[in-house]
């Protein structure tokens, strides 16, 4: 028995033929299903759980606040809220600053956020800095910097849901 080359032409040839269907199909409708690109309602449900935690974080300064003797009110400037870019910066200072063991919860909770906030803006292509840098600030009046900071961070949290449409955009 003798094998043609010949004979075996047509069969290639046919072959070839459903192999470009396949592969038109396994890249329009295969890949973009298993790629990690992530969807519009993945996007929305990360802005409300920032929404949630910035939430839950003022909560919990109320808490704490409680558990403090008054103190006079404390005067911060305004935030300026411009984007994902500019709030992930300024809640690694937040974070930076709430690095003491009285805040525990507190900094657990602004370094969630923060990273919700750091994977929104990444799947969006925002520009992001690394981590900042910078060690807490030493006072000479620790009580008075502790109210400082919780109220820093208290008045960024309501700003951010002021302004909780600057959460779609970079």
């Amino acid at each position: 028995m003798s094998f043609c080359a010949t004979e075996a032409r047509p069969q290639v040839e046919k072959h070839k033929m459903h192999i470009f269907p396949a592969l038109l199909f396994v890249s329009l409708v295969v890949v973009p299903r298993s790629s990690s690109l992530p969807t519009n309602r993945e996007v929305v449900r990360n802005i409300n759980s920032m929404i949630r935690i910035a939430r839950i974080t003022l909560v919990h300064i109320n808490k704490l606040r409680t558990e403090w003797p008054v103190v006079p009110t404390i005067a911060t400037s305004p935030p300026s809220i411009e984007g994902l870019t500019n709030i992930s910066r300024d809640l690694g200072l937040l974070d930076n600053e709430l690095q003491s063991p009285l805040f525990k919860q507190i900094q657990a909770d602004v370094s969630s956020l923060k990273g919700l906030v750091r994977t929104v803006a990444l799947t969006m292509d925002c520009p992001i800095s690394a981590r900042p840098t910078g060690r807490p600030v030493d006072s000479l009046f620790p009580d008075s910097q502790h109210h400082l900071t919780l109220t820093t961070v208290q008045h960024y949290l309501e700003t951010v849901l002021l302004h909780k449409d600057k959460l779609k955009v970079c």
